[in-house]
């Protein structure tokens, strides 16, 4: 079966996550970039819509269970609102410095 994410999973990602940033000022002397973090979070999100979309084919085809495709695409609807409410996040961000007087 592919790689679904749990709330459990999502949770402790996010705690770790606020570790892993590198703050200015502050040496932590290891841990990943925000670049980094980035990149890895829109990975593992294209991987779970994939695995949605992969799971609604099998089911088509009746290679899978109703559980797991429900699970499957749960995920991906899930991980799907979690990106476009963090795009809209950075939207409105970027709109706020744009307003900022120079």
């Amino acid at each position: 079966m592919d790689k679904l994410i749990n709330p459990a999973q999502a949770a402790s990602a996010y705690g770790n996550m606020s570790k892993a940033i590198d703050m200015p000022g502050m040496d932590s002397g290891k841990g990943e970039s925000f670049g980094d973090i980035m990149k890895n979070t829109v990975r593992d999100s294209i991987e779970t819509l994939r695995a949605g979309e992969a799971a609604s084919a099998k089911a088509v085809s009746g290679e899978a269970t109703l559980p797991e495709v429900v699970q499957a695409v749960t995920a991906s609807e899930v991980t799907l609102q979690t990106v476009v409410a963090v795009r809209d996040r950075l939207v409105g961000a970027y709109q706020e410095i744009m307003r900022m007087p120079v």
